[in-house]
């Protein structure tokens, strides 16, 4: 488990860091992993970006300074990187919804975001199968939203698109142009911190024509980790997800690649039945 060992490494170099700048790209290095691995690793793990991690901690940190040793609002809203008092209380009301000043007067209920721990586990006793899959440049139509993973909103939205297109006869249309991987929903366009990404109901693209409102797509030439997964959705999925995160990566040496990932829907069975078949496909590199 070298891989969650590394993850507590770059948990130091974050609580060292707190009043300096904090760049992804030095974080990651801690770990010994690239950008996008890391924040992908973080996220799963944890259920924060890093972004959010590092903004609690300050915060906490921050008031802990305030309310303990009663240093100005200015001096703390400075030391820890806040373009202004004024920001700095903007973000201090928003966790905790009082003001600093109001803190510091009088006994409030305040929240503390703890340090992160990993707890480090051998899981040996179940098995994960899996297969290497290469596949060229493919297109794919559909429809997308997006939306974003702070606070788990992006699970919610999820399950009402897919929910929405379920009941006005977009997956059903959908499903006549899919190609050999049928149903996919795609995760794509992450932006630089992964706080905000693209889901795409989508199928391969056929040489036939597409509804105007639909989208087209470019999934890019990679190496592929593929994972089957047996089970009623939507509770099936999110297991091998962590499982994926938690035990295969830090395991095998493998790393996220960076691009799209796949939830592939290749059954038209009741996916509410326990023996329902599905897979997650993740671009990987070594």
């Amino acid at each position: 488990m070298e891989g969650l060992q590394k993850m507590l490494d770059s948990i130091e170099y974050i609580e060292r860091n707190l009043v300096e700048d904090l760049f992804i790209e030095d974080i990651a290095a801690a770990a010994c992993m690239s950008k996008f691995h890391f924040q992908r690793m973080f996220h799963m793990l944890t259920g924060y970006t890093v972004s959010e991690y590092i903004r609690n901690r300050r915060i906490t940190v921050a008031t802990q300074e305030l309310v303990h040793f009663r240093t100005k609002v200015i001096d703390v809203a400075m030391k820890f990187g806040y373009e202004s008092p004024e920001s700095f209380s903007k973000a201090f009301r928003k966790i905790h919804g009082i003001s600093p000043s109001e803190a510091k007067k009088h006994s409030q209920a305040l929240k503390a975001y703890p340090r992160l721990s990993f707890q480090i586990q051998v899981k040996g006793d179940v098995e994960m199968d899996y297969k290497i899959v290469e596949k060229e440049t493919f297109p794919i139509v559909g429809k997308g939203i997006r939306t974003t993973t702070i606070g788990g909103e992006n699970h919610q939205k999820i399950a009402e698109f897919w929910q929405e297109a379920n009941q006005d006869g977009f997956t059903e249309e959908l499903a006549k142009q899919g190609g050999p991987l049928g149903l996919l929903g795609v995760c794509m366009d992450f932006d630089k911190e992964q706080e905000h990404l693209t889901y795409m109901i989508a199928a391969e693209k056929q040489q036939i024509p597409t509804p105007s409102d639909w989208e087209e797509r470019q999934i890019p030439s990679a190496t592929w980790a593929v994972f089957p997964v047996h089970g009623a959705m939507p509770d099936a999925m999110p297991k091998v997800w962590d499982r994926i995160f938690s035990e295969w990566f830090p395991a095998t040496g493998y790393e996220h690649s960076g691009g799209p990932e796949l939830e592939v829907y290749l059954s038209d069975a009741d996916p509410s039945s326990e023996n329902y078949y599905s897979e997650i496909w993740i671009p990987i590199k070594k």
